[in-house]
């Protein structure tokens, strides 16, 4: 791969992908790199509910399905008002299936560039055991990335990740994704 792009202009990258792929790990340090910039973490919403919060179980409950849609309207709202204020915006969480583009749609500003990280099964759950947080209790590692694969519509740039290091990821999109992933 050539030298990563560095000056590629302002935009909103919205990184998506299965728990334990790389996205909070990969949007900080791609906003690390970016000038002006913010990082935009969607759980950051779920977790400030205090009481009544309805996480996603399978299967998920009318009340998570619609406190998720609410987190990702919170999401495309926040990185439009970050971006109007001449920020470069690197949004993340994990929205998959008929949630991506519904969550694309509710983003107002261009570019959009999406990126879909999609390291293999065997990857997120050596990255999973490394990690001192536990993501997977009431999901498998296999049921998400089912999801992700199968109905999750193959919009923006899908990266494999399962051999890269979170560098070697940033500079990936760095290089491809203001060409390769806009909407």
């Amino acid at each position: 791969m050539s030298e990563p792009r560095r000056d590629s202009g302002q935009a909103i990258v919205l990184i998506t992908g299965i728990q334990a792929s790389g996205k909070s790990t990969v949007a900080q340090a791609l906003a690390e790199r970016l000038p002006r910039s913010v990082h935009v973490r969607g759980d950051l919403f779920r977790r400030q509910v205090v009481n009544g919060r309805a996480d996603m179980t399978p299967p998920p409950s009318d009340e998570a399905l619609a406190q998720l849609r609410l987190r990702h309207r919170l999401t495309a709202q926040t990185a439009d008002a970050y971006f109007e204020a001449g920020f470069t915006v690197v949004a993340q969480d994990v929205i998959l299936g008929e949630q991506l583009p519904e969550t694309v749609s509710l983003i107002r500003n261009r570019p959009l560039l999406l990126v879909v990280l999609a390291p293999s099964p065997e990857a997120v759950t050596a990255r999973e055991a490394s990690r001192p947080k536990t993501a997977y209790s009431d999901w498998t590692v296999e049921s998400l990335d089912a999801e992700l694969r199968v109905r999750t519509p193959r919009i923006g740039l899908w990266l494999d990740t399962s051999d890269q290091s979170a560098a070697e990821t940033v500079d990936e999109i760095l290089f491809r994704a203001w060409t390769e992933a806009s909407l």
